[in-house]
């Protein structure tokens, strides 16, 4: 029998995207590069734990979850996170950030100031700018202003991000338009906390570090693995945690690699293979009258 691996999902890096996997290993990707593994028959998916301990009784879980988490795993896994907004006392200093996503999908975020723009990477942020850095609170604080004054949100849905990225505006002054004109009227805001600092507008575009040019447009995305199902061809892009993979017929489709972690993930052949689950994206009807 073929060995099997438990991936960790995608990280990102100064070098690029890479896939983790469980002892330590990494898989850099690259354009081009071939993706292929499937889930033996008989697979089953299973809780990966919480802040890096194992589940205590290997939870099945659903092949769905993006955080492939049983119930009590994942209570535990937010009982002390900043994302989750349990924790108020974290005494690192943290960005402020405005990330653009794509035409109208503009949001504000906050990350630990030594994390750098990972978190940007992350999320899949075509571009982004900082708008500020100080205390968690304050970040806190500021986020909440924008929010309601602006009516700038905190999230964007994955599926919007995939809906418009192979059809973004050519170039990095276009795609960084809407984050200058919001960095701008953010910091023109009253009531911005005396212990945030503000910081200039210096729009970072990641379109070349996730290889949207000339991007295929996707005819789907993966909803979950599945036992006995498999997936390989070449790797045409990657943003935050989806692989963009042009496989059967050239027909490129969407995985949010976040639905590997907890399998058992096996090799498979060197053909294009597309037997998992794949819900297709419906095209933009057009409106031709008032009824």
């Amino acid at each position: 029998m073929a060995q099997a691996w438990r991936c960790k999902g995608l990280r990102w890096s100064a070098d690029g995207p890479e896939l983790a996997w469980d002892g330590g290993r990494r898989s850099a990707l690259t354009w081009g590069k071939r993706v292929a593994f499937g889930v033996a028959e008989g697979g089953v998916r299973t809780c990966v734990g919480a802040r890096g301990h194992a589940c205590a009784v290997r939870a099945v879980v659903s092949g769905r979850s993006t955080g492939a988490r049983c119930e009590e795993c994942a209570r535990l896994d937010r009982a002390h996170s900043v994302a989750a907004d349990t924790i108020a006392d974290d005494p690192r200093p943290y960005h402020v950030y405005l990330a653009w996503f794509g035409p109208g999908m503009t949001k504000v975020g906050i990350t630990a100031l030594e994390r750098g723009p990972s978190r940007l990477l992350e999320q899949g942020a075509v571009c982004f700018s900082w708008l500020g850095a100080g205390p968690l609170m304050a970040a806190r604080r500021t986020e909440e202003l924008l929010r309601a004054a602006l009516r700038v949100p905190d999230r964007i849905p994955y599926a919007a991000k995939r809906a418009v990225r192979s059809a973004l505006p050519g170039s990095a002054a276009e795609r960084a338009a809407e984050v200058e004109d919001l960095h701008a009227r953010a910091v023109a805001l009253d009531a911005w906390p005396e212990s945030l600092t503000r910081e200039p507008c210096q729009p970072v575009d990641h379109a070349g570090v996730f290889g949207l040019a000339d991007l295929p447009a996707a005819v789907g995305d993966v909803t979950e693995l599945v036992a006995g199902g498999a997936l390989s061809g070449r790797l045409v892009a990657a943003a935050g945690p989806d692989l963009h993979v042009e496989t059967v017929g050239g027909r490129v489709v969407v995985l949010d690699s976040r639905l590997m972690t907890g399998w058992e993930l096996v090799p498979v052949g060197g053909g294009d293979e597309l037997t998992v689950p794949v819900r297709e994206f419906k095209e933009a009807s057009v409106q031709d009258g008032l009824f």
